[in-house]
């Protein structure tokens, strides 16, 4: 398929009630609410903000998860050049969520035994949003199947996991503010440690719940 072609078919689809420009939509808004974000102009409301974004991203993803397969319509993915570097916003993320940054997950919940790992949010969402990048690179290019396709793999490959598992630990974040039930610190936990049953929760504590209780409107625990 030619380039004007594929313009043209790319023209074609912004049908606001388009499959394609639907994803496309919630998926830049994705991308430039959390880039927002990691600027730290709003720092106290950093993790409700990012609570909500995550949601509505993986609203996206479960309909990518439930649409039928996506074939691209060349063989071989087209050169996108240079990608941004996500380091930035990743180093941005993990100066702003510390100590609420690391936390643990068991990477497939269908693995029997599997010990938890520590995992970061800031390398969650660094991650999440390289892969949405590629993706938009080809949409953004007229290449809407081959942006579809991208999206749809690299959601069952690794955003989709990773962004789940990022909103379950901001969810459990928001969630002991709302329930009055500070965090236990964790003494020197990091991405790099095994982890032991006595070592499941969080770094945060008070300090989690005096940050987050003004922009949810709640009391700090005592």
């Amino acid at each position: 398929m030619s380039d004007a072609n594929a313009k043209l078919l790319h023209a074609v689809a912004q049908d606001p009630d388009d499959f394609a420009v639907q994803i496309a939509d919630q998926i830049e808004s994705f991308i430039v609410a959390v880039t927002e974000v990691a600027k730290g102009d709003e720092p106290d409301s950093a993790v409700p903000f990012l609570l909500l974004e995550v949601s509505q991203l993986l609203l996206a993803g479960g309909r990518l998860g439930a649409h039928e397969d996506i074939v691209p319509d060349e063989r071989y993915e087209p050169d996108l050049g240079p990608e941004p570097d996500p380091d930035d916003l990743r180093q941005r993320f993990a100066v702003m969520l510390d100590p609420i940054d690391v936390y643990s997950e068991v990477f497939d919940p269908y693995e029997p035994r599997k010990a938890p790992v520590a995992c970061r949010i800031s390398d969650d969402l660094a991650d999440v949003i390289t892969d949405l990048r590629h993706g938009l690179a080809h949409y953004r290019a007229g290449r809407t199947t081959e942006a579809l396709w991208w999206w749809q793999f690299s959601y069952f490959s690794n955003w989709g996991s990773t962004a789940s598992a990022c909103l379950r630990a901001l969810q459990s974040l928001v969630a002991h503010v709302r329930l009055d039930q500070p965090l236990q610190e964790l003494d020197g936990l990091d991405t790099d440690e095994d982890l032991g049953e006595e070592d499941l929760e969080l770094e945060a504590g008070k300090v989690m719940a005096e940050e987050l209780a003004g922009p949810l409107g709640l009391r700090t625990a005592t």
